[in-house]
């Protein structure tokens, strides 16, 4: 579905905005398949001993993204504002992990009892949190380009058709966005 005209995602997104319970359910429902995949991403990459089900984060960050009842112009802007949110999340959620040995013991999980692989080579989520919000003050546009592949699980090729430039353009900003981060977390 496209973001234009009669029935896109910006005229749902509106007619949901302006109260129609038929848009807003049509909307949730078009995007869900995709922010279920955001999700997954997600959950897969920052699986280090987390116990947080894709579903159940996409639930709590539509949850989240509800009640701010913020307005997005198009899918893009949507889809990466979702991305934060789960990214923040997944942050508060280890940190909660981390205050378990303080009588913390909410564990979140999903039904389908599929184990999710504990990726090497894990890091501080919450550094890595604090390292981005660190390089949106520096540069918004990284901090989102590294939202999109390092979170969400985007291509070069699909961050360059979001952002409207060339693959080697959004490369450029890729390595650029590394060596920040980078810079930022051994600073810390």
């Amino acid at each position: 579905m496209n973001d234009e005209g009669p029935g896109g995602i910006g005229d749902l997104a509106a007619r949901a905005e302006a109260g129609d319970q038929g848009a807003r359910d049509t909307l949730f429902a078009t995007l869900y398949q995709e922010l279920h995949r955001l999700a997954q991403a997600h959950v897969h990459r920052n699986a280090g001993g987390l116990t947080l089900g894709a579903t159940t984060l996409l639930h709590e960050a539509y949850i989240d993204i509800a009640r701010r009842q913020v307005a997005f112009p198009d899918r893009n802007r949507f889809l990466g504002y979702a991305s934060r949110a789960m990214r923040g999340l997944i942050i508060d959620y280890a940190r909660s992990g981390q205050a378990e040995k303080r009588g913390g013991s909410l564990t979140f999980t999903t039904l389908t009892g599929n184990e999710i692989p504990v990726p090497e080579g894990r890091f501080d989520l919450e550094q890595l949190g604090e390292a981005l919000n660190q390089l949106a003050l520096l540069d918004s546009s990284l901090a989102e380009l590294v939202d999109l592949k390092f979170f969400c699980g985007f291509s070069f090729g699909e961050i360059a058709a979001i952002r409207d430039v060339s693959e080697r353009t959004v490369q450029r900003d890729w390595a650029k966005a590394r060596l920040l981060l980078h810079h930022e977390l051994t600073s810390m």
